[in-house]
């Protein structure tokens, strides 16, 4: 009878134990998955990097996730965060949306103790849309570099910036206001602690992203929470001169505090909030139908003093942003506007007009030029090139580029790269394009993408093969332009336009709101 009762449990234990013969099945701390198995590499979707944001826990910091009994099936993504739809760019993802959406995706060539650099994806849509899971950022194709990359949700809009007297008093002095930013810490924290069951090394880690991702990427760069959990950081159009709100008092601008904001935005509703249960009370569906995602305050981090205590240039100033290789850049031709509509555009974009910035207007060659770029060159140009020049002077490796590729379909009408069409090529997604590639097309989506995988193993773009990307220095100035014929190093082209954007930034003149809700719509 005994050794019987032995047998039985000698069973149990077998039949319960983890599965560890099959290759498509990985263990993290919560549990086990099992991938996908497509395009050469295994993906694993929806994974949960902390607990549904909820109920009792909307507005407030992230919590670790369950865990799950049995095998959990990872082909599949999970819901987008809440945002308004439906939106045509295509790299929102895929519906529908919910508030428990804190779910990141992993891509690899395999499970092995390889230790392969890990890039972690931070989706743009000016911190109000987008998701980790659209295809345009599809890993595989960056995985056959040697790479695991990971795509993440962070939560978007009032759910993921959002403040309000009742819940500062509620944190007692912990985190407040900044929700989306610390769900990016959190995936962080998750990688750190889970990527090597997916062939990662936690040691390697870089963080990339554009738009209000790039932003993001930034953003990390000066938390002392994000301290340590990567160790390069990637940036596509990713600006740097805010219009930042602050938590409790009104900004340089005069905009209101984001408490001020928030308080506000309640009353639209008809809520008359007497503790933080009556906020949460709002359903997600009364916040996504009042907010104007067209605000700032709409999404968008907030100095809070704990999670961000200052503006991206005067960290970098300051040399205390984080000391890691930074790769930084912008596209030729962001935010086009008709020529009859650049005024309109620079007063609802900067807060001017051509007649305030006669030194600027004159490093254009014709009004068909600046109507193509002005704003760009304003919103990420100058301040791509202002923060690698900073960045290299703080003593880190640094490199610039232009985008510049522009595909034969729209040639005719387009005079550079829209603001977010270089997404497709880093990822080499190309058939996720809004307009019909060729084959010249795919050349550079390899240059793109070998540059951002090599990045990401050594901290230096460079690699056989590959055309001389230059270093940045102040003293040399140069960059890397992506064309049609190739990547080409050069001497940063139009300085006199970014002295002239960076003379009116020292004159204290000008700030903005920057990149809200159509900021990945690269309109040409």
């Amino acid at each position: 009878k005994c050794l019987l009762i032995a047998l039985a449990l000698l069973a149990s234990a077998c039949t319960s134990a983890p599965d560890t013969s099959d290759p498509t099945i990985a263990t993290v701390e919560t549990g086990q998955l099992k991938a996908l198995q497509a395009k050469g590499v295994l993906a694993f979707k929806g994974i949960p990097f902390a607990a549904p944001p909820v109920g009792a826990l909307r507005w407030k910091s992230p919590t670790r996730a369950a865990k799950w009994d049995g095998v959990k099936d990872a082909s599949a993504y999970g819901p987008i965060c809440m945002q308004k739809m439906p939106n045509p760019d295509n790299g929102i993802g895929q519906y529908p949306a919910s508030e428990d959406c804190l779910t990141l995706n992993v891509f690899t060539q395999a499970l092995s103790h390889a230790k392969r650099p890990v890039m972690v994806w931070i989706h743009g849509g000016g911190f109000v849309n987008g998701s980790g899971s659209a295809e345009l950022y599809d890993g595989s194709q960056l995985a056959k570099h040697g790479v695991v990359v990971v795509t993440i949700n962070y939560r978007l809009g009032r759910f993921g910036s959002f403040a309000h007297p009742l819940l500062t008093k509620e944190a007692a002095g912990g985190p407040v206001a900044n929700y989306g930013m610390l769900d990016m810490v959190a995936s962080l924290e998750w990688v750190k602690r889970n990527i090597g069951a997916f062939g990662g090394d936690a040691n390697n880690v870089t963080i990339f992203g554009e738009s209000a991702g790039g932003m993001a990427v930034q953003k990390l760069m000066t938390m002392p929470a994000a301290r340590g959990l990567f160790h390069k950081a990637a940036v596509q159009s990713g600006a740097g001169r805010e219009n930042t709100l602050y938590l409790d008092k009104p900004n340089e601008r005069g905009l209101p505090s984001a408490e001020t904001d928030g308080a506000t935005f309640v009353k639209t509703l008809g809520v008359t909030a007497a503790t933080p249960a009556d906020l949460r009370a709002i359903s997600a569906d009364a916040i996504i139908a009042a907010g104007d995602p067209s605000t700032f305050a709409g999404g968008g981090p907030i100095i809070d003093g704990k999670i961000i205590t200052m503006g991206v240039v005067d960290t970098f100033k300051a040399k205390k942003e984080a000391q890691v290789p930074y790769l930084v850049g912008y596209n030729s031709a962001e935010f086009p506007t008709k020529v009859d509509d650049i005024d309109e555009g620079l007063a609802r974009t900067v807060g001017a007009k051509t007649s305030d910035l006669p030194a600027l207007v004159a490093t254009y060659p014709d009004k068909e030029d600046m109507a193509a770029r002005i704003m760009g060159d304003i919103i990420f140009g100058e301040p791509a090139r202002t923060l690698a020049a900073i960045h290299a002077a703080n003593g880190q490796p640094t490199w610039l580029y232009r985008f510049d590729v522009i595909s034969p379909s729209v040639a005719g009408r387009w005079k550079g790269t829209a603001h977010a069409q270089e997404r497709q090529y880093v990822f080499d997604t190309l058939h996720t394009s809004p307009y019909p590639t060729d084959a010249n097309d795919q050349v550079q989506a390899q240059h793109a993408a070998t540059y951002w995988t090599n990045f990401a193993k050594t901290g230096d773009p460079n690699g056989s093969g590959q055309p001389k990307w230059p270093r940045y220095s102040t003293a040399s100035d140069q960059l890397l332009e992506f064309t049609n014929t190739g990547p080409v190093a050069k001497v940063s082209p139009h300085k006199a336009r970014w002295d002239a954007i960076a003379e009116r930034y020292l004159d204290g003149v000008q700030d903005r709101v920057i990149c809200r809700h159509d900021c990945n719509r690269g309109r040409q």
